[in-house]
């Protein structure tokens, strides 16, 4: 057994939404899999606007300002990287061809990812937490660690290390023999370069350097690894999802920079992968009414998952 899971489980009854092996019931599910659409489609141009204001005030209200709009492009990636998850389970939009469309050019490729292979890999990762053919196990195995080794992760992380080591790899596509993946990358260098183009032709070419690329490799290295193991550190290859899975009770402070667009409800999103993120909120209350998950089970907050991943160096 892996380190972070529990001994024990909550005993789960079967109730009118949720069946005997945790599951929505048909008619629950069919509730919770519809695609509010437009919703999301406000939700994509609320981040531009989002991200154009933090782009705004860097200019306008610098120097003063720049801490703060640093940290909160590393908090934009986070949110590119949630929506762009959405449109990789393809949940974004009904419309598959317009959901593509959006994931790849809007969210994707403006945050150095390829949506298509991210979906590849990561449709691994929902077939079999863990498995043989799991993509994140880097991020997440051995957990509990040393308190000094999980300092030196997030120093690497804060200081740009994890980053620039991640950017040769993208960089290596540009030579890649497999001809998709070069397709891909000429595609994300043609938006970097529009990015790139816009802030010299605002008379700032400095922003798409410091307040786009740097947070990048930085801010948002840091909030990846931080959610990535309070999903998933520590737990094991297993049917019963919440052996695998984590789930940590949600804050809004959390919410806004660490788990946007309801993403933290990680446990429901794996119980069933269709549900869109707007309806995991209610999964969840379902999965709680049924006692498939219970305060002995859940996280009461981030910092206190982050805390038992954790163990003194003498223990560890």
């Amino acid at each position: 057994m892996s380190g972070m899971v529990p001994s024990t489980l909550p005993e789960l009854h079967e109730t009118p939404q949720i069946r005997a092996d945790g599951r929505p019931t048909p008619a629950f599910r069919e509730q919770l899999r519809r695609i509010p659409s437009w919703r999301n489609l406000g939700s994509v141009i609320g981040l531009y606007v989002q991200t154009g204001l933090l782009v705004w005030a860097t200019v306008a209200l610098a120097p003063w300002v720049w801490p703060i709009t640093f940290l909160l492009m590393g908090r934009a990636f986070a949110q590119f990287a949630s929506l762009m998850h959405e449109a990789a389970h393809r949940l974004l939009f009904r419309n598959k061809r317009a959901n593509d469309l959006v994931g790849r050019w809007l969210l994707g490729f403006p945050s150095f990812t390829s949506t298509d292979a991210y979906r590849r890999v990561h449709m691994a990762h929902h077939r079999d937490e863990f498995g043989p053919d799991e993509p994140d196990i880097p991020l997440y195995i051995g957990y509990p660690i040393a308190a000094d080794s999980f300092r030196r992760k997030l120093v690497r992380d804060a200081t740009g290390q994890t980053g620039v080591k991640l950017m040769r790899q993208l960089l290596r596509q540009a030579r890649s023999t497999d001809q998709r993946s070069r397709r891909t990358f000429w595609k994300i260098a043609l938006v970097q370069a529009v990015l790139l183009g816009a802030a010299i032709a605002s008379g700032h070419w400095w922003l798409y350097l410091l307040f786009w690329l740097a947070p990048y490799l930085t801010v948002w290295r840091v909030i990846n690894r931080l959610r990535s193991v309070a999903e998933h550190g520590g737990m094991q290859r297993s049917p019963d999802r919440r052996e695998s899975t984590h789930s940590v009770r949600q804050h809004l402070p959390a919410r806004f920079l660490l788990v946007p667009y309801r993403i933290g409800w990680h446990l429901a999103h794996h119980v069933d992968s269709g549900v869109p993120f707007r309806n995991l909120p209610a999964l969840h209350d379902a999965l709680r009414e049924a006692g498939y998950v219970d305060d002995s089970f859940e996280y009461p907050s981030y910092p206190a998952i982050w805390r038992a991943l954790r163990v003194p160096a003498a223990i560890a």
